[in-house]
């Protein structure tokens, strides 16, 4: 008997519920077959962009719509088909998409002569000015944004001329915005714009706050001695000397700097008892003669027995005085002493860096802390570098932590478990259900069907074409 013959006699012998039971389940699988064949045999979507701010992305879109390019749009990230990425970044990168930062002197080319007033023309050109500073801010590999904003003064009749200020805000893609790159930022606008001194330019990091304030608050901070410009200037110098050891945006450092702001003036007047000197001596002498006339008549003279013979015909006196005077100093010590507001009274650092890459035999590179003995040369360093003192209180803690690092911007999503899962999950599951779903027709439907169905088709077979030729 053949298999053709096998399957009519096993379709004769269901009912019809069976039959309609039996025809679905087929048409379900064919299906799901189907669906697999089309998921599976689906174009594989990469990345072609990530992490654009929206302005920048939807024009990237309206590009791929114009040329009918198939893409898909998760998150902050454009897929494309893997055949036709480079080419699609090539002829984005020719059209000046994606447009990194702000628009610059292009402003100015979309200005028409007739309607736009000196005041217009004013403003399209300062935005032009910051678009372009932006830009080539933008253009160091560590920084990821910036914006620029310049503060024109206006220039009225009868007046003397003002400079401008500028101020600068930037995000970096990995660490902060030191010291040094601040200063460069600095002297890049004051240059590019005339009537801005260096002083004038204010920069900021929009993670750790002012790097570097304006000619103003600059001199107010010097003045007051503010802890917070102490800690910018010992962080900077920390960073720059882990970073020679490490490598640039593999260490974290943060200052905690605590004065006292309180002023203070002490006089004191310190006497010594025992070191009188003689300074100076006077000494002042006199003397007197005197003489008189004849005596006169006493009473002694007019008594009996007395003395007839009056006194001497003259007198004699002499006096002599003689003063010493004499001057005297003790040694005499006056200070005063004014204690202005920022005397340290502790100094607290913490440094993170990150630890370092082994290759195993198999090639495979595995993340380790760095080891004991070189985070404690680099205590060493540090606490040197900011005048470590214990009775003060100092402290410094420095550990070796992995690093997790921000993606960059336009970068591809590096292979692993988790981008992975982002990328092709959506797919992952729809092959899971279609096969969910052929799994539980074939285990449940069919399966069963056939396991009731096999008595009968013996059954049938007895009493079919030779049973029948059997009988007399």
């Amino acid at each position: 008997m053949t298999a053709l013959t096998q399957l009519r006699n096993f379709w004769d012998g269901l009912d019809s519920r069976r039959q309609l039971i039996a025809v679905l389940s087929a048409l379900a699988i064919a299906a799901a077959i189907f669906g697999i064949s089309r998921v599976a045999s689906a174009p594989s979507m990469v990345l072609l962009y990530s992490g654009l701010d929206p302005v920048a992305a939807g024009e990237v879109i309206s590009a791929l719509e114009a040329e009918g390019v198939v893409f898909e749009v998760r998150d902050s990230a454009i897929l494309v088909e893997r055949a036709s990425r480079d080419r699609l970044r090539m002829d984005l990168a020719a059209k000046g998409l994606p447009a990194g930062g702000p628009a610059g002197y292009e402003i100015l080319d979309n200005l028409s002569g007739f309607g736009t007033t000196s005041q217009m023309f004013d403003a399209a050109y300062w935005r032009a000015k910051e678009g372009e500073l932006a830009r080539t801010i933008t253009g160091s590999p560590d920084v990821r944004a910036a914006r620029v904003h310049l503060a024109n003064p206006v220039s009225q009749p009868f007046s003397r001329a003002t400079t401008g200020s500028a101020s600068v805000t930037v995000t970096m893609a990995r660490g902060t915005l030191d010291e040094g790159r601040a200063r460069a930022i600095r002297y890049l606008v004051s240059s590019a714009v005339a009537g801005v001194t260096p002083e004038a330019v204010a920069v900021i990091d929009s993670a750790s706050g002012v790097v570097l304030a304006g000619a103003e608050e600059g001199n107010a901070l010097g003045a007051g001695r503010d802890p917070d410009d102490r800690e910018e200037r010992l962080r900077g110098n920390i960073q720059r000397l882990l970073e020679a050891r490490v490598g640039p945006g593999r260490a974290i450092v943060e200052v905690n700097v605590d004065a006292d702001m309180d002023s203070q003036t002490i006089s004191e007047r310190l006497i010594d008892p025992d070191s009188r000197i003689a300074i100076s001596s006077e000494t002042e002498s006199s003397s007197e003669n005197a003489q008189g006339g004849s005596a006169g008549v006493t009473v002694a003279s007019n008594l009996p027995d007395g003395d007839v013979q009056g006194g001497g015909n003259q007198s004699t006196r002499q006096a002599s005085q003689s003063t010493e005077r004499q001057n005297f100093e003790v040694s005499e010590t006056r200070r005063e002493r004014v204690i202005l507001p920022g005397q340290i009274r502790r100094i607290s650092v913490a440094v993170m860096v990150d630890g370092l890459l082994e290759k195993s035999a198999e090639g495979v590179e595995t993340w380790v802390p760095r080891p004991a003995a070189e985070i404690e040369t680099l205590r060493m360093l540090v606490q040197s570098a900011i005048g470590f003192d214990a009775e003060r209180g100092d402290t410094v803690t420095i550990e070796s932590l992995q690093f997790t690092p921000a993606a960059e911007q336009g970068s591809l999503v590096e292979s692993g478990s988790e981008s992975f899962l982002d990328l092709h999950g959506a797919r992952l599951a729809q092959v899971g259900v279609l096969g969910m779903i052929v799994l539980a027709l074939i285990f449940f439907v069919l399966r069963p069907m056939l396991a009731r169905q096999g008595p009968v088709a013996d059954l049938a077979e007895l009493t079919g074409p030779r049973a029948a030729g059997s009988d007399p």
